[in-house]
C-alpha cells in the first residue's frame, strides 16, 4: 500500500509536468523551444553528431597523417572524420551552427541531407546557406514560425526596402525595389493578398516615396491610403488618364538624366549616369511606387471600342516596366489571375515583372502563370497552401531561388491611420496634382473588424 502511494506521489507531479508541456508546446511553441526544444534539440546534436554525420554520408576519410597520429596514440581503428563543427549559437526560434566542409564535400552535399538532420535532433527544419568557400551555417528552426508570425526585431529594412513577412526560415522578407523593381502578385479572395499590399504601402509611407494606385474596385482597396497617395485611380477610364501621366514623368526624367549626362570633356566619369540614381541629391526626383490592384480590370473589355484603351493602357504599362526603373519609378502588379487569356501583351507585360508572390490561387495554371517560367518546382508549393493559413505565400524571383512566406496581420484601420500620419510626408509632383485622391469621410458606424491573416 505504501509502495502504491508513493508511487502515485511520484506520477502525479510527472503527469502534470507532461500535460503543462503538451499545452506548452500546442498554444505557446516559442515558450516551449525556448523551456524544452532547445535543451533537447541540444543534446542530441551534441551527443549523436559523429555519428549521424556518418550515417548521412557527410563524412570522409581522414588524411594520413592524422591517421598515423591516431594510431601511434591511442591505436584505437581509425574513423571516418565528419565536417568541423562551430559553437552552438541559440536564436528565439532555433539554432545555428557552423561546420567547415571537409575536402571534396561541397554545400549541395549537407543540402541533400537536410531532412535525415531534421529528424535526427528532432526540430522542425533545417536550412543550409553558404557563408563563404568551405564554411556552411545549419539554421535549425525549433517549431512552425510561419503558424503565428513575429517579425524578427532587424528585419533589414531601409530606403525603398520594407519587412513585408517572414520566411520559414526564421528570417525576414525584404521588399527591395532597388534589387527587384517590378513585381507580381497573385492569390484568390481571402488568400491574403491585400494584407501583402497593406504593409507595403505602410512600410514606404514613412519614407521620401511618391505612392500612386490604380484600383478598379472603385477603391475600396486604396482608397483608405488616401491620405499618403499622390495619385489614384479608381475604374479603367481614370486608368486610361493616369498611366499617360506616368509616362509623360518618366520621361521627363530621362530628359534630365541627358542633360546632366551632358557632355562636356572635363565631366568626371563618375558624374556620367544612365539612372536618377547617379543624379546629385538636390537634382534627384522622388521615387514613385504604382500599386496595380486587379490588374485583369485593365484588360478586359465589353466591346470592340474598349479594345484600342486596352492596347494603350497595356503599352503604357509594359513601357513604365521596360524603362521605368532608371527613372525611379517602380510597379506593384496585384490579381487574382494573369496570362495569356487576358489578351494582347499580357505575358509581355509579366515577362518584365521579375519578382513573384504567389498566395493561395483555385487552381494549378495559376500558379503556374505566377512561377512556372522562374522557378518550376515552386509550383507544387504554391498549390498545397491551406485556406485555413491566409497570408501564406510562396515568393521566387529570376534566379531561380523560391521560398514560403507569411505576412502578419496588419488591420485597415492602422493601416490607414499609419498613411494619415504621414501625409504630409506626400511628395508634391505637378504632373499627378490632378490626380491627387482627397481623404476619405470618416464612416460614423465602426467597420466589422477583419479576420486576422495570422489567425
Amino acid at each position: 500500500m505504501s509502495e502504491l502511494i508513493t508511487l502515485m506521489e511520484v506520477g502525479g507531479p510527472v503527469a502534470g509536468l507532461g500535460a503543462g508541456a503538451a499545452y506548452l508546446r500546442a498554444r505557446h511553441p516559442a515558450a516551449y523551444w525556448a523551456t524544452v526544444g532547445m535543451p533537447a534539440s541540444t543534446l542530441r546534436l551534441v551527443g549523436s553528431y559523429g555519428s549521424v554525420m556518418d550515417s548521412c554520408g557527410l563524412t570522409v576519410e581522414p588524411s594520413r597523417l592524422r591517421a598515423l597520429a591516431v594510431r601511434a596514440t591511442t591505436r584505437r581503428e581509425v574513423r571516418p572524420v565528419p565536417p568541423r563543427r562551430g559553437m552552438l549559437r541559440p536564436t528565439s526560434t532555433g539554432l545555428r551552427l557552423r561546420l567547415r566542409l571537409a575536402p571534396g564535400q561541397e554545400p549541395a552535399d549537407v543540402a541533400a541531407s537536410a531532412e535525415r538532420l531534421r529528424h535526427a535532433w528532432g526540430v522542425h527544419a533545417v536550412y543550409v546557406e553558404p557563408v563563404k568557400p568551405g564554411v556552411v551555417e545549419l539554421r535549425l528552426v525549433g517549431f512552425d514560425v510561419l503558424r503565428r508570425v513575429r517579425m524578427p526585431h532587424k528585419a533589414g529594412g531601409g530606403f525603398l526596402r520594407v519587412p513585408v513577412a517572414l520566411r520559414e526560415d526564421a528570417t525576414g522578407f525584404v521588399r527591395d525595389y532597388r534589387a527587384i523593381p517590378h513585381e507580381l502578385v497573385l492569390g484568390a479572395t481571402l488568400s491574403g493578398k491585400s494584407m501583402y499590399l497593406r504593409h507595403l504601402i505602410t512600410g514606404l509611407a514613412e519614407q521620401p516615396v511618391a505612392l500612386a494606385g490604380i484600383d478598379c474596385k472603385q477603391g475600396v482597396e486604396l482608397a483608405p491610403f488616401a491620405p499618403r497617395l499622390s495619385a489614384l485611380a479608381t475604374d479603367p477610364g481614370q486608368a486610361g488618364e493616369l498611366l499617360p501621366v506616368l509616362v509623360r514623368e518618366m520621361e521627363d526624367r530621362y530628359d534630365l538624366i541627358r542633360t546632366r549626362q551632358g557632355i562636356a570633356p572635363t565631366t568626371p566619369d563618375e558624374e556620367i549616369t544612365s539612372d536618377v540614381w547617379g543624379l546629385p541629391a538636390n537634382e534627384r526626383p522622388v521615387p514613385i511606387v504604382l500599386f496595380v490592384d486587379e490588374v485583369a480590370e485593365l484588360f478586359l473589355v465589353a466591346s470592340r471600342k474598349d479594345e484600342e484603351r486596352r492596347d494603350e493602357m497595356v503599352t503604357q504599362l509594359i513601357r513604365l516596366a521596360q524603362l521605368g526603373r532608371a527613372a525611379g519609378i517602380y510597379l506593384e502588379v496585384c490579381g487574382q489571375r494573369f496570362g495569356a487569356e487576358l489578351g494582347k501583351g499580357a505575358t509581355m507585360l509579366r515577362a518584365q515583372l521579375s519578382g513573384r508572390v504567389c498566395h493561395r490561387v483555385n487552381d494549378e495554371p495559376s500558379a503556374k502563370m505566377a512561377l512556372g517560367d522562374i522557378a518550376p518546382e515552386a509550383v507544387g508549393a504554391a498549390c498545397t497552401i491551406a485556406p485555413e493559413r491566409p497570408g501564406l505565400a510562396v515568393v521566387g524571383d529570376t534566379s531561380g531561388g523560391w521560398s514560403r512566406i507569411r505576412t502578419p496581420y496588419l488591420s485597415l484601420a492602422d493601416a490607414a491611420a499609419e498613411c494619415e500620419r504621414t501625409a504630409d510626408l506626400t511628395p508634391e509632383l505637378p504632373l499627378l496634382r490632378p490626380f491627387r485622391p482627397t481623404a476619405p469621410a470618416v464612416a460614423s458606424t465602426p467597420l466589422t473588424k477583419p479576420r486576422p491573416a495570422t489567425a
